[in-house]
């Protein structure tokens, strides 16, 4: 039998990583959305905060932030708890992972934003203030539709990053793919087979991901001089 009748639990691992591939791209969008309005605030601190997220956050290798964000948050809360005399929580690795990876793409996705909002034309913008219309509706009327196009290349590519950086999360026990495959591999010493097989998985997800990505920008290049694009 392949792999010794692991396989279906090796596809039930990448159910789960593709969850929290999702789960982990919403909460870096809401932060690079944030991340990217504090960039081009009128307040000096609220820039300064985010040059210093995207700055600190990109520069540390992802799988260092894993340990020091699953481990270090785990110990300060036992020190925590310790203190006030409370049973201390574990915390859940699917939380853990969805957190710490939408913490690192948000740093990039921040970037991303920035530079689409930034090519917006300002007048667009400005047409909208002058018609009544308040800061976040102009924001959701006239700049994020315009926005997503400028944004979805550079947005695909970290999405693909991010659904390979899953792979880390194993690390911290999460039952996902590389976990169980790692318990595979250990079992049936096929190591070359199992990774082969893991290796697919993510090439069909990142596949998939390319050509649902690249029918989005044709939707939203639709209209556009080829000039524009």
């Amino acid at each position: 039998m392949f792999l010794q009748g692991y396989l279906p639990s090796i596809l039930e691992g990448a159910v789960l990583t593709l969850k929290l591939a999702g789960a982990a791209l919403a909460v870096s969008v809401a932060l690079g959305l944030i991340g990217a309005m504090f960039k081009m605030a009128p307040s000096r601190p609220l820039r300064l905060l985010a040059e210093l997220y995207s700055t600190v956050v990109r520069g540390v290798p992802d799988l260092v932030w894993m340990f020091l964000l699953f481990f270090g948050v785990q110990m300060l809360l036992n020190d925590l708890c310790a203190a006030m005399a409370w049973p201390a929580p574990d915390i859940d690795p699917f939380v853990a992972g969805v957190l710490t990876l939408g913490f690192i793409f948000g740093a990039y996705m921040t970037e991303t934003f920035r530079g689409a909002i930034m090519a917006v034309p300002k007048g667009q913008m400005e047409a909208g203030y002058a018609y009544g219309m308040g800061p976040l509706r102009v924001f959701f009327r006239i700049t994020f539709p315009q926005m997503v196009r400028f944004a979805l290349p550079s947005f695909s590519n970290n999405w693909l990053v991010l659904v390979k950086s899953t792979a880390l999360v194993s690390v911290i026990g999460l039952n996902d793919v590389m976990y169980r495959a790692d318990a595979a591999k250990s079992t049936t010493q096929e190591p070359f087979n199992v990774y082969m097989v893991v290796a697919g998985l993510f090439l069909a997800i990142t596949t998939v991901s390319n050509l649902l990505l690249r029918a989005l920008e044709k939707h939203y290049a639709t209209g556009l001089k080829e000039s524009e694009l």
